[in-house]
């Protein structure tokens, strides 16, 4: 993942209902969730929500397919995990190391 991308997938999950619709579509796993259900989760409108759901699939972290008259949207795992390598590309100074395996003392350093 480039800079520009990570960038563009952070910023669009720096909004608190697009962090949570995420979050929801990560939980569901591939086969994803229907708009209105999405909506319904998070006591978000129809019409915030969709603009919310754009601005993630903007940044490649959600996908949308049609089934009938439903919108169903996924995440982006593959996406996900190229923000998550990208974060910890340098982790332990570029040594092999598990990020998740780093003391919590010396991960605030």
């Amino acid at each position: 993942m480039r800079t520009n991308q990570a960038l563009s997938a952070l910023s669009a999950l720096a909004q608190e209902h697009r962090l949570a619709a995420f979050r929801l579509l990560v939980q569901a796993g591939p086969g994803g969730l229907p708009a209105g259900q999405i909506a319904e989760a998070l006591g978000v409108p129809n019409s915030s929500l969709s603009f919310h759901l754009a601005q993630l699939a903007e940044a490649g972290l959600v996908e949308q397919r049609r089934e009938g008259r439903s919108l169903i949207y996924s995440a982006n795992f593959s996406a996900m995990q190229g923000l998550v390598n990208f974060l910890t590309d340098n982790c332990c100074g570029g040594e092999s190391c598990d990020p998740a395996s780093v003391p919590l003392e010396d991960a605030r350093s």
